[in-house]
């Protein structure tokens, strides 16, 4: 009986996870959250990714929402930009982006998004539906996204510290 229910625990973390630090919402509902849940992530913050310098701004929460730029820099030159929101909409949050070529020429359609809606809230961690955030101190934060690129899915890490000049 033991193995049975490590055997379905097993599956049930397989079926609602991406891979180690971004789950699924599958069927679920978001769960109730507010922006103060994430009102730490307000800031300026740099890192390094995909063999460039990423930097990270967000402002603190005002109205129903937060604003966030994501922008690439590789070898002195822009690679792209992403335009950012996190909303809160009927009593949850959700994570939107729209994607940008370093002539801010967009890859969505002009009415198209990425969405990731909200899966989990903890008290230093934001998990969408395959984007997640944690707070590991004051001034550094971890992101996990989820890539796909020709069926292939992966989880992707960025580490951010605050930058303050």
């Amino acid at each position: 009986m033991k193995k049975l229910s490590l055997s379905l625990l097993f599956v049930f973390i397989c079926l609602n996870s991406f891979g180690q630090n971004t789950l699924k919402l599958g069927d679920n509902k978001s769960p109730k959250a507010t922006l103060a849940d994430i009102a730490w992530l307000s800031g300026h913050w740099r890192g390094e990714a995909f063999g460039g310098i990423t930097e990270e701004i967000w402002s603190p929460p005002l109205g129903d929402s937060m604003m966030g730029s994501f922008k690439l820099v590789s070898e002195g030159k822009t690679s792209f930009y992403e335009i950012c929101q996190l909303v809160e909409e009927n009593g949850s949050l959700s994570f939107r982006l729209k994607h940008f070529n370093s002539d801010l020429t967009g890859w969505e359609e002009k009415n198209e998004r990425e969405e990731f809606p909200l899966v989990k809230v903890e008290k230093n961690a934001v998990y969408f539906d395959g984007f997640t955030i944690k707070r590991i101190s004051a001034n550094e934060i971890h992101m996990y996204v989820v890539i796909s690129d020709e069926g292939e899915a992966e989880e992707v890490e960025f580490k951010y510290f605050r930058f303050n000049k």
